[in-house]
């Protein structure tokens, strides 16, 4: 299994718009993704905003191509997400999990 993390802080006004995103988009569209298992949203206040950690569980690196595409590291930040961010992630890291 492969967890895919990707991180970026939010306005703290518009903090409870991206969950509501990540709730009623992002986190349907991925559960129609073959491959994908669960996903995750950690939140901690932030002199900036609210910083937000997205983690996603895969079967494999190859199921994440069919969100990210060829380049599997590329973050993939919708433009309505990029206009709530303060600052994001342009690259997402992904970690093999081990227990």
């Amino acid at each position: 299994m492969i967890a895919r993390h990707w991180r970026g802080i939010a306005r703290a006004t518009a903090a409870d718009a991206y969950i509501e995103h990540l709730r009623v988009e992002t986190f349907p569209a991925l559960a129609q993704l073959p491959g994908f298992l669960n996903a995750s949203i950690l939140r901690r206040d932030v002199p900036l905003g609210v910083e937000f950690l997205i983690v996603s569980y895969w079967e494999s690196l190859e199921r994440i191509s069919a969100f990210a595409g060829p380049d599997l590291e590329a973050a993939v930040v919708p433009a309505v997400v990029q206009g709530m961010m303060v600052e994001f992630d342009t690259r997402a890291r992904h970690y093999e999990v081990s227990l």
